[in-house]
Protein backbone atom coordinates (compact mmCIF):
# COMPACT_ATOMS: atom_id res chain seq x y z
CA UNK A 1 0.00 0.00 0.00
CA UNK A 2 1.46 3.48 -0.90
CA UNK A 3 0.01 6.85 0.10
CA UNK A 4 0.37 10.26 -0.97
CA UNK A 5 -0.20 12.90 2.23
CA UNK A 6 -0.29 16.28 2.00
CA UNK A 7 0.50 17.51 5.38
CA UNK A 8 -0.14 21.10 6.65
CA UNK A 9 2.40 21.81 9.11
CA UNK A 10 0.41 25.05 10.11
CA UNK A 11 -2.21 22.72 11.43
CA UNK A 12 -3.52 23.14 15.28
CA UNK A 13 -1.86 26.48 15.04
CA UNK A 14 1.40 24.90 14.20
CA UNK A 15 1.25 22.16 16.81
CA UNK A 16 0.39 19.41 14.34
CA UNK A 17 4.43 19.44 13.13
CA UNK A 18 5.62 18.28 16.03
CA UNK A 19 3.38 14.90 15.70
CA UNK A 20 4.88 13.89 12.33
CA UNK A 21 8.07 11.99 13.29
CA UNK A 22 5.08 9.85 15.50
CA UNK A 23 2.90 9.77 12.67
CA UNK A 24 5.97 8.63 10.15
CA UNK A 25 6.88 5.86 12.86
CA UNK A 26 3.56 4.08 13.10
CA UNK A 27 3.11 4.34 9.10
CA UNK A 28 6.60 2.07 9.03
CA UNK A 29 5.10 0.02 11.78
CA UNK A 30 2.28 -1.11 9.72
CA UNK A 31 4.38 -1.05 6.62
CA UNK A 32 2.69 0.81 4.65
CA UNK A 33 4.78 3.32 1.64
CA UNK A 34 4.30 7.09 2.24
CA UNK A 35 5.26 10.44 0.45
CA UNK A 36 4.63 13.86 1.99
CA UNK A 37 3.96 17.00 0.17
CA UNK A 38 3.81 20.03 2.78
CA UNK A 39 1.33 22.81 2.30
CA UNK A 40 3.25 25.96 2.74
CA UNK A 41 0.53 28.79 2.18
CA UNK A 42 -3.44 28.81 1.87
CA UNK A 43 -4.73 26.74 -1.66
CA UNK A 44 -1.09 25.36 -1.67
CA UNK A 45 -3.15 21.44 -0.92
CA UNK A 46 -5.89 22.02 -4.30
CA UNK A 47 -2.08 22.79 -6.72
CA UNK A 48 -0.04 19.86 -4.96
CA UNK A 49 -2.50 17.33 -5.53
CA UNK A 50 -4.08 18.66 -8.96
CA UNK A 51 -0.60 18.54 -10.19
CA UNK A 52 0.53 15.37 -8.89
CA UNK A 53 0.22 12.01 -11.06
CA UNK A 54 -1.71 9.99 -8.62
CA UNK A 55 -1.53 6.37 -11.01
CA UNK A 56 1.19 5.22 -8.09
CA UNK A 57 -0.48 5.55 -5.07
CA UNK A 58 -3.61 4.14 -3.84
CA UNK A 59 -5.10 6.20 -1.42
CA UNK A 60 -4.87 9.73 -1.07
CA UNK A 61 -4.72 11.70 2.43
CA UNK A 62 -5.10 15.03 3.72
CA UNK A 63 -3.09 15.52 7.26
CA UNK A 64 -4.67 18.31 9.12
CA UNK A 65 -8.36 20.08 9.82
CA UNK A 66 -11.24 20.77 7.92
CA UNK A 67 -9.63 23.16 5.85
CA UNK A 68 -6.67 20.41 4.47
CA UNK A 69 -9.56 17.90 3.57
CA UNK A 70 -11.53 20.63 1.63
CA UNK A 71 -8.12 21.81 -0.69
CA UNK A 72 -7.35 17.86 -1.12
CA UNK A 73 -10.61 16.91 -2.09
CA UNK A 74 -10.80 20.06 -4.61
CA UNK A 75 -7.46 19.63 -6.12
CA UNK A 76 -8.41 15.65 -6.14
CA UNK A 77 -12.00 16.79 -8.53
CA UNK A 78 -8.96 18.64 -10.88
CA UNK A 79 -8.73 15.03 -12.01
CA UNK A 80 -10.88 13.06 -14.13
CA UNK A 81 -13.10 10.63 -12.21
CA UNK A 82 -11.06 7.91 -13.59
CA UNK A 83 -8.07 8.72 -12.01
CA UNK A 84 -9.31 9.58 -8.90
CA UNK A 85 -7.92 7.50 -6.14
CA UNK A 86 -9.76 7.14 -2.33
CA UNK A 87 -9.40 9.83 -0.20
CA UNK A 88 -8.65 9.77 3.62
CA UNK A 89 -7.75 11.63 5.93
CA UNK A 90 -5.40 11.91 9.68
CA UNK A 91 -7.39 14.36 11.65
CA UNK A 92 -4.60 16.62 13.23
CA UNK A 93 -6.24 20.05 12.96
CA UNK A 94 -8.13 22.52 15.46
CA UNK A 95 -11.74 21.38 13.58
CA UNK A 96 -11.88 18.12 12.31
CA UNK A 97 -15.46 17.63 12.28
CA UNK A 98 -15.70 15.12 9.05
CA UNK A 99 -13.40 13.12 11.32
CA UNK A 100 -16.40 12.55 13.69
CA UNK A 101 -18.26 11.10 10.85
CA UNK A 102 -15.61 8.21 10.35
CA UNK A 103 -15.98 7.33 14.22
CA UNK A 104 -13.02 9.40 15.05
CA UNK A 105 -12.37 11.68 18.26
CA UNK A 106 -10.53 14.79 17.17
CA UNK A 107 -6.88 14.21 17.11
CA UNK A 108 -7.07 10.69 16.92
CA UNK A 109 -4.74 10.38 14.23
CA UNK A 110 -3.57 6.93 15.11
CA UNK A 111 -6.76 5.16 14.74
CA UNK A 112 -6.99 7.28 11.84
CA UNK A 113 -3.85 5.40 10.28
CA UNK A 114 -5.34 2.01 11.73
CA UNK A 115 -8.42 2.48 9.51
CA UNK A 116 -6.53 3.15 6.13
CA UNK A 117 -4.85 0.21 6.51
CA UNK A 118 -8.11 -2.24 6.57
CA UNK A 119 -8.33 -0.19 3.02
CA UNK A 120 -12.10 -0.71 3.63
CA UNK A 121 -13.71 2.23 1.53
CA UNK A 122 -17.37 3.14 0.45
CA UNK A 123 -18.80 5.66 -2.29
CA UNK A 124 -20.16 9.22 -0.36
CA UNK A 125 -22.00 12.03 -1.73
CA UNK A 126 -20.03 15.10 -2.57
CA UNK A 127 -21.40 18.96 -2.22
CA UNK A 128 -20.64 21.27 -5.46
CA UNK A 129 -21.16 24.68 -5.20
CA UNK A 130 -21.29 27.01 -7.71
CA UNK A 131 -21.34 31.00 -6.47
CA UNK A 132 -20.77 34.33 -7.84
CA UNK A 133 -17.11 34.33 -7.89
CA UNK A 134 -16.37 30.79 -7.73
CA UNK A 135 -17.06 26.85 -7.96
CA UNK A 136 -15.37 24.44 -5.75
CA UNK A 137 -16.61 21.04 -3.88
CA UNK A 138 -17.06 20.26 -0.28
CA UNK A 139 -17.36 17.20 2.15
CA UNK A 140 -19.12 18.73 5.24
CA UNK A 141 -21.34 21.48 5.27
CA UNK A 142 -21.21 25.21 4.18
CA UNK A 143 -22.40 28.32 6.47
CA UNK A 144 -24.03 31.74 6.10
CA UNK A 145 -24.52 34.42 8.40
CA UNK A 146 -23.68 33.55 11.80
CA UNK A 147 -21.49 30.59 10.77
CA UNK A 148 -19.12 32.28 8.39
CA UNK A 149 -19.37 35.40 11.15
CA UNK A 150 -18.30 32.78 14.23
CA UNK A 151 -15.89 30.84 11.75
CA UNK A 152 -13.70 34.20 10.78
CA UNK A 153 -13.59 34.77 14.84
CA UNK A 154 -12.47 31.06 15.22
CA UNK A 155 -9.45 31.89 13.00
CA UNK A 156 -8.52 34.26 15.01
CA UNK A 157 -8.95 32.13 18.27
CA UNK A 158 -7.04 28.55 16.70
CA UNK A 159 -4.10 29.13 19.28
CA UNK A 160 -7.13 28.38 21.96
CA UNK A 161 -7.52 24.73 20.13
CA UNK A 162 -10.18 22.92 19.90
CA UNK A 163 -12.35 25.53 22.20
CA UNK A 164 -11.71 27.85 19.42
CA UNK A 165 -15.07 27.43 17.87
CA UNK A 166 -17.38 27.53 20.78
CA UNK A 167 -15.54 30.96 22.02
CA UNK A 168 -16.02 32.41 18.34
CA UNK A 169 -19.90 31.51 18.68
CA UNK A 170 -20.39 33.24 22.07
CA UNK A 171 -18.60 36.24 20.79
CA UNK A 172 -21.09 36.28 18.09
CA UNK A 173 -23.98 35.99 20.17
CA UNK A 174 -22.79 38.99 21.72
CA UNK A 175 -23.11 40.90 18.31
CA UNK A 176 -25.94 39.45 17.00
CA UNK A 177 -27.26 40.21 13.58
CA UNK A 178 -29.92 38.73 11.01
CA UNK A 179 -29.72 38.11 7.29
CA UNK A 180 -32.84 38.12 4.81
CA UNK A 181 -32.84 35.09 2.03
CA UNK A 182 -34.41 33.73 -0.48
CA UNK A 183 -34.03 30.24 -0.99
CA UNK A 184 -35.01 27.69 -3.84
CA UNK A 185 -35.43 24.23 -2.20
CA UNK A 186 -35.86 21.95 -4.86
CA UNK A 187 -38.15 24.44 -6.70
CA UNK A 188 -39.80 25.28 -3.29
CA UNK A 189 -39.20 28.89 -2.35
CA UNK A 190 -38.73 30.23 1.17
CA UNK A 191 -38.14 33.56 2.31
CA UNK A 192 -36.91 34.79 5.51
CA UNK A 193 -35.41 36.40 7.54
CA UNK A 194 -32.39 34.41 9.04
CA UNK A 195 -29.08 34.32 11.72
CA UNK A 196 -28.08 31.64 9.81
CA UNK A 197 -28.44 29.15 6.98
CA UNK A 198 -26.40 25.97 6.51
CA UNK A 199 -26.13 23.04 4.04
CA UNK A 200 -24.81 20.02 5.70
CA UNK A 201 -23.86 16.69 3.99
CA UNK A 202 -22.33 15.16 7.23
CA UNK A 203 -23.77 15.45 10.74
CA UNK A 204 -20.99 17.67 12.91
CA UNK A 205 -19.28 21.06 12.27
CA UNK A 206 -16.67 22.44 13.84
CA UNK A 207 -15.39 20.03 16.77
CA UNK A 208 -18.40 19.48 18.50
CA UNK A 209 -21.61 20.64 17.15
CA UNK A 210 -24.02 18.63 15.77
CA UNK A 211 -25.55 20.84 13.41
CA UNK A 212 -27.54 18.17 11.07
CA UNK A 213 -28.53 15.08 12.99
CA UNK A 214 -30.43 13.03 10.53
CA UNK A 215 -27.53 13.73 7.69
CA UNK A 216 -26.53 10.60 5.92
CA UNK A 217 -23.19 11.17 3.73
CA UNK A 218 -24.26 8.68 1.26
CA UNK A 219 -28.48 9.91 0.72
CA UNK A 220 -27.93 11.81 -2.11
CA UNK A 221 -29.52 14.34 0.02
CA UNK A 222 -27.89 17.59 1.25
CA UNK A 223 -29.60 18.63 5.26
CA UNK A 224 -30.50 22.65 5.17
CA UNK A 225 -30.90 24.00 8.73
CA UNK A 226 -32.25 27.57 8.73
CA UNK A 227 -32.33 29.50 12.22
CA UNK A 228 -34.90 32.76 11.79
CA UNK A 229 -34.31 35.39 13.71
CA UNK A 230 -34.84 35.65 17.77
CA UNK A 231 -33.37 37.60 20.57
CA UNK A 232 -30.04 36.87 21.89
CA UNK A 233 -31.29 35.40 24.96
CA UNK A 234 -33.21 33.19 23.20
CA UNK A 235 -30.03 32.12 20.97
CA UNK A 236 -27.92 31.85 24.13
CA UNK A 237 -30.68 29.22 25.36
CA UNK A 238 -30.50 27.08 21.65
CA UNK A 239 -26.78 27.53 21.68
CA UNK A 240 -26.08 24.44 24.01
CA UNK A 241 -27.77 22.32 22.43
CA UNK A 242 -26.40 22.28 19.19
CA UNK A 243 -23.51 19.73 21.00
CA UNK A 244 -26.23 17.04 20.76
CA UNK A 245 -28.80 18.02 18.03
CA UNK A 246 -31.71 19.38 20.17
CA UNK A 247 -31.47 22.67 18.94
CA UNK A 248 -33.44 21.04 15.40
CA UNK A 249 -36.46 21.04 18.28
CA UNK A 250 -36.57 24.66 18.64
CA UNK A 251 -39.57 26.44 16.84
CA UNK A 252 -37.07 29.08 15.41
CA UNK A 253 -35.09 26.03 13.58
CA UNK A 254 -36.37 24.54 10.16
CA UNK A 255 -34.81 21.58 8.55
CA UNK A 256 -35.38 20.40 4.66
CA UNK A 257 -33.78 17.56 2.75
CA UNK A 258 -32.65 18.11 -0.61
CA UNK A 259 -30.90 17.91 -3.27
CA UNK A 260 -30.54 21.20 -5.04
CA UNK A 261 -30.50 24.62 -3.47
CA UNK A 262 -30.24 28.17 -4.71
CA UNK A 263 -29.76 31.14 -2.40
CA UNK A 264 -30.00 34.76 -2.94
CA UNK A 265 -29.46 37.29 -0.47
CA UNK A 266 -29.53 41.05 -0.73
CA UNK A 267 -26.04 42.31 -0.94
CA UNK A 268 -23.19 39.72 -1.49
CA UNK A 269 -22.38 37.20 1.31
CA UNK A 270 -19.08 35.43 2.16
CA UNK A 271 -19.82 31.25 2.33
CA UNK A 272 -18.38 29.33 5.02
CA UNK A 273 -17.63 25.78 3.45
CA UNK A 274 -15.34 23.06 6.04
CA UNK A 275 -13.41 25.48 7.24
CA UNK A 276 -12.57 27.86 5.11
CA UNK A 277 -14.22 31.34 3.54
CA UNK A 278 -14.96 31.66 0.52
CA UNK A 279 -17.23 32.34 -2.05
CA UNK A 280 -19.96 34.29 -2.17
CA UNK A 281 -23.70 34.59 -2.60
CA UNK A 282 -25.52 34.12 -5.03
CA UNK A 283 -24.99 30.40 -4.87
CA UNK A 284 -26.29 27.51 -6.36
CA UNK A 285 -25.37 24.16 -4.29
CA UNK A 286 -26.06 20.12 -5.68
CA UNK A 287 -25.56 17.26 -3.97
CA UNK A 288 -23.41 14.82 -6.15
CA UNK A 289 -24.83 11.09 -5.11
CA UNK A 290 -22.32 8.91 -4.32
CA UNK A 291 -19.35 10.82 -6.22
CA UNK A 292 -16.39 10.04 -4.29
CA UNK A 293 -15.16 7.00 -3.04
CA UNK A 294 -13.52 7.31 0.16
CA UNK A 295 -11.68 4.90 3.14
CA UNK A 296 -13.84 4.26 6.06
Amino acid sequence: MKLLIVFNPNAAHGRAVRKLTAIRAKFESLGIQIEFKPTTHPGHGIDLVACTDLSGFDGLIAAGGDGTLFEVLNGLYRHPKSARIPLGLLPIGTGNAFARDLGLKPAAWSDAIDLLQTRRTREVDVGFVKSADRSFYFLNIVGMGFTVDAGKTAQKLKFFGNTAYTLATLWQVLKLKSYPLVADLDGRELRSDNIFITISNTRFTGTHFLIAPDAGIDDGLLDVTILENLPRHRLLRLFPTIYDGRHVQYKEISTHKVANIKIHSPSAMLLGPDGELTGRSPVEITCLHKDLTIFW
